[in-house]
């Protein structure tokens, strides 16, 4: 069954250690309108702090109580990037965030999730590797560059199937 955004709205977003928060929002790619990220306004815990969680993570939804599993902790969700979630994110931004949780570039492949059909396949054999950018896309060898230049040492695997 198909669900509208505005069905999701105040999703229960469950970590593998307790609740994070609510869905507020979702954020697709203006190009594909694939949706990219969820915007999780995380209650008291958090100070209402808004933060990106990928569907990368998401598991398999429980639409009857309204809640979508994610695998990850409330810890990693605590210690995240900052991200403005008023304004557009940057491909800098995502890079930042997609390495901090260990997910790879979904733009570095010829499919709307890289080389995979779902956001979640894209996790399958691929532990802590992160695929580079598509060279074809400016901005995101540009933002890879800057931030390879920010880390000391910094490991781009390439993975092609």
């Amino acid at each position: 069954m198909l669900r509208t955004v505005k069905h999701m709205e105040d999703y229960v977003i469950s970590a593998t250690d307790g609740n994070i928060g609510h869905v507020k929002d979702v954020y697709f790619d203006d190009e594909t309108w694939c949706v990219r990220y969820l915007v999780v306004d995380t209650g008291t815990w958090l100070s209402s702090r808004k933060v990106l969680i990928s569907p990368i993570s998401i598991g398999q939804a429980n639409w009857a109580d309204k809640q979508l599993p994610v695998s990850i902790t409330k810890e990693q969700v605590e210690n995240s990037p900052d991200i403005n979630t008023q304004t557009p994110v940057s491909r800098q931004q995502e890079i930042r965030l997609l390495k901090y949780y260990g997910y790879p570039y979904y733009w570095g492949g010829y499919g709307m999730w890289g080389d995979s059909v779902y956001p979640n396949l894209m996790l399958t054999g691929y532990v802590d590797l992160v695929s580079r950018p598509n060279d074809e896309d400016p901005q995101a060898v540009k933002a890879v560059k800057a931030e390879q230049h920010q880390d000391a040492i910094h490991i781009c695997v390439v993975v092609r199937r």
